[in-house]
């Protein structure tokens, strides 16, 4: 285990540039919005923060818990995209951006994601929430329940809308960036996400997405918007090109325009400057011989983390250099150091992991080594 913390902790130092990153693009862009943060998909590495820890209204922007829950409850079964679902009086008294369910109404679940995704209806909201978990309070407390396992520590839900402006009902930059991380990583919410245009009821009711970066900005994946007049314009905007994909959120923006523009700024920054380099090379790692094992060699493996963001100009002339032990004394435990990994961009190292062992091997008793030696004895020609 110790070897595993210590791999991390030298890992983090070697490729947290938070501090000195946010220093620079200080200096490089201006970001209007007063509150702000920008991380990368797949690492989850913040490479922006403006106030980002810092307590707001979101609005609608709330619904990406909503339908970050809505996709889990897909993926496990519990839901299924053609169930109907059925309006309460509840659902319906929403009041805001909705689509004017009325009470008994029913519409599939598929169209309920689509009207919540793309238009931000407060009155699907809740029918789903309602739908999902009996009431929106016993939602409401799920959403909760999964802030905390996301670690959203600046984050409480009083409702599955943002619509009522509850002052404890709030949450941040970052913690909005790591929810909507955590919703795009469910493909399926991109192909409500992307949509531009498209109807409700058979086509009788007209949706124009509320994110305008879905029909202007090159990548756009999505995600959502938010208003009132107290929490300002607000959105959690997701973007890929070349396989890298970035969340850049936006709260208490004095207009729509300004929080597009911030947003667009924030995604343009990441793709000029940055991108995914791969920390492993292609090649299998050998298997290092064990003395006096139950088994003659053990597998080397490379820790989970496989890619780091780095500076394009970084990312050129990747080199790696492993280094493994020749033999291993038993017994090895899982876990234990091997050797290491360190990957340089040109001569500069950006990391160095610590490569171990994926499996036990224990040691041979005396009765072991004894069957051992009689075995070579026995194919020792005489």
């Amino acid at each position: 285990m110790k070897p595993v913390i210590c791999m991390l902790l030298a890992f983090a130092l070697l490729l947290s540039p938070a501090a000195a990153v946010d220093t620079l693009f200080d200096d490089a862009i201006t970001i209007e919005a007063p509150s702000a943060c920008l991380l990368e998909k797949t690492t989850g590495e913040v490479l922006y923060e403006k106030n980002a820890h810092e307590h707001r209204l979101i609005a609608s922007v709330t619904k990406v818990m909503t339908l970050l829950l809505i996709m889990e409850a897909l993926d496990n079964g519990s839901i299924g995209l053609d169930d109907m679902v059925t309006a309460s009086a509840h659902a319906c008294s929403m009041g805001g951006s909705q689509i004017w369910l009325e009470e008994g109404e029913q519409m599939t679940v598929d169209e309920m994601i689509k009207c919540i995704t793309v238009v931000s209806a407060n009155d699907c909201a809740v029918a789903m929430a309602e739908h999902i978990a009996g009431t929106e309070d016993a939602f409401v407390q799920k959403m909760n329940e999964k802030a905390r396992l996301l670690g959203m520590a600046d984050t409480h839900f009083t409702d599955c809308t943002g619509l009522f402006d509850d002052p404890n009902h709030y949450s941040c930059a970052y913690d909005v960036a790591v929810m909507a991380r955590e919703l795009i990583s469910h493909e399926k919410i991109k192909e409500y996400s992307t949509i531009w245009m498209d109807t409700a009821r058979d086509g009788e009711f007209a949706l124009s997405n509320t994110n305008k970066l879905i029909y202007y900005y090159d990548g756009s994946t999505g995600l959502k918007t938010g208003y009132t007049s107290k929490a300002g314009h607000c959105l959690a905007a997701t973007a890929m090109r070349d396989g890298v994909e970035y969340v850049a959120t936006v709260l208490g923006a004095d207009s729509s325009d300004h929080r597009f523009d911030s947003a667009k700024t924030l995604l343009n920054y990441a793709f000029a400057n940055y991108t995914l380099c791969r920390l492993r090379p292609d090649d299998a790692l050998p298997p290092v011989p064990v003395k006096l094992g139950k088994s003659d060699c053990v597998q080397p493996v490379y820790p989970d983390v496989s890619e780091a963001v780095i500076e394009k100009n970084r990312a050129a002339n990747l080199r790696y250099d492993l280094q493994l032990v020749e033999q291993v004394d038993a017994p090895v435990l899982t876990g234990d150091p091997l050797g290491t990994l360190t990957v340089y961009s040109g001569d500069e190292p950006i990391a160095e992991l610590t490569v171990t062992a994926s499996e036990t091997v224990q040691r041979l008793g005396t009765f072991g080594i004894f069957a051992r030696m009689l075995n070579i004895l026995s194919c020792i020609e005489l």
